[in-house]
């Protein structure tokens, strides 16, 4: 008993203690705390941020990808449908989230030079606008390595100078597989070729 009575004591003594060095009463308001101040941007940061205005003007065609936990033909789970697209410069992508805990982002190895690319939110739509022909490889954050990814190729002047750097972009789990696969339909059907 005597000692948790010590224990007692000592713990408010503690506390007035700690209450006269911060030199405040029990019936004052505490001061705000100084807000930091926001660090700036690098050039570098500022140059790869994902874009929130488009790059370009969309020309007014929409092209709509859903995000989707299992595939309606039974290839697979947690797909983007389509999963390759072909596109021209001003053409919108709009990513639907048809199923939840879903987004999509581009992936920074498979972009053409000069485009900025996207990152969306889980379970909201993102639309992009096609700056620059080239190819462009796009992915579901939480679901990468399972192999929900995606490429659209835009056609135009140039749209094959990224194609070895975004063949030879490496990715974690089924996801290498499943860009093989994409590049291998885009050959195929000849999407690849100017």
């Amino acid at each position: 008993m005597k000692k948790i009575s010590i224990l007692k004591g000592s713990i408010a003594a503690a506390s007035l203690m700690a209450l006269a060095a911060c030199g405040s009463r029990a019936d004052e308001e505490a001061a705000e705390p100084a807000a930091a101040p926001e660090p700036a941007a690098t050039e570098t940061e500022t140059a790869t941020a994902p874009a929130t205005e488009p790059e370009v003007e969309p020309n007014g065609t929409v092209i709509e990808v859903q995000m989707l936990t299992r595939d309606p033909d039974g290839s697979g789970m947690q797909v983007f449908k389509p999963n390759l697209i072909n596109a021209k410069v001003g053409d919108t992508i709009r990513f639907i989230p048809t199923d939840p805990t879903h987004q999509s982002s581009s992936i920074a190895g498979m972009l053409p030079e000069g485009a900025r690319g996207w990152e969306g939110e889980i379970n909201e739509p993102v639309e992009y606008v096609v700056p620059v022909p080239g190819v462009y490889g796009f992915q579901c954050i939480p679901h990468y390595s399972a192999g929900m990814v995606g490429l659209i190729i835009v056609e135009g002047e140039g749209m094959t100078e990224n194609l070895e750097s975004a063949k030879s972009t490496t990715h974690p789990g089924l996801a290498g597989r499943k860009f093989e696969e994409i590049f291998a339909q885009a050959e195929s059907e000849g999407m690849l070729s100017q």
